[in-house]
């Protein structure tokens, strides 16, 4: 009876090795050399951005982060000078760090000195916290910092404004459906307001069953005035009467028409 034994996991690449395979990549030029050296350090690239996620904006995707470090790298094993000193991996993390930070600020709207603040800031928040067991006051960080409590809340007031993010992240997940951050932004247009189109359309309603209570020369006179756009001479020679009497008939079924719909003027006005 033979045994089969389970192969070997792969085994990291060490230093000599990658060394090696990197010296007949620059004395062949051959692609495949350089994507062997990346998958073997592509572990380092996962882990110089796996210690990066907290700073990562919101809006950002990890993947995105893993390729700037991809790009960094494959940079590295291309520019590596192996008569400085430094070995091919410390010169790679070097390289794959430096482009994860490009990323990060080249993407944050808030500029170094507020991050300087923001760390400093957080850093006695906690402090505090540990020794209180409770958040400080706006007035208790702005002591420790030694600054004006203004100061405080403006800096506060430019981190949110540099925090941005994506109207496209999910907010909410479930089976049944997935809610945007998009979804939960009141929309500042009344028109797209279910509760304003309902209050529309029964203002509607309303200003439809006091027109018709007009009498039916009135009626015709505010149709050729609004839907026609007659003038008031036009208007006069349809009817065979004169311009100021057509505006007398005008402010008549204006005045009937707001006294039939009452307290319902302002909202048939926005009609």
């Amino acid at each position: 009876m033979s045994l089969h034994h389970p192969p070997k996991p792969a085994t990291r690449t060490s230093p000599a090795e990658a060394h090696a395979v990197w010296r007949r990549y620059k004395a062949t030029g051959d692609t495949r050399l350089r994507d062997r050296l990346v998958m073997a350090y592509m572990p380092m690239v996962q882990y110089i951005v796996g210690k990066k996620v907290r700073e990562l904006p919101a809006r950002c995707e990890l993947e995105d982060f893993v390729s700037c470090g991809v790009i960094g790298l494959i940079g590295a094993i291309d520019r590596f000078d192996e008569g400085k000193g430094a070995t091919l991996e410390q010169y790679a993390w070097t390289r794959i760090q430096g482009a994860v930070i490009d990323e990060l600020r080249r993407l944050d709207w808030a500029p170094r000195s507020l991050r300087r603040w923001e760390r400093d800031s957080n850093r006695t928040r906690d402090g505090f916290q540990a020794r209180h067991g409770r958040q400080p006051t706006a007035e208790e960080i702005a002591e420790l910092l030694d600054v004006e409590v203004e100061e405080v809340t403006r800096r506060r007031q430019e981190l949110a404004l540099a925090d941005v993010v994506s109207l496209n992240d999910l907010v909410s997940a479930s089976d049944d459906a997935a809610i945007e951050r998009v979804d939960t932004v009141a929309d500042p247009d009344a028109w797209c307001d279910p509760e304003a189109a309902e209050a529309r359309r029964q203002g509607k309603d309303r200003f439809r069953d006091a027109f018709a209570q007009l009498p039916e020369r009135d009626r015709e006179v505010a149709v050729m005035l609004y839907v026609k756009n007659m003038t008031l001479r036009e208007i006069g020679d349809a009817f065979g009467v004169s311009e100021s009497r057509v505006c007398q008939i005008h402010a008549q079924l204006k005045k009937k028409l707001r006294r039939d719909l009452g307290e319902d003027e302002e909202l048939i006005r926005a009609v």
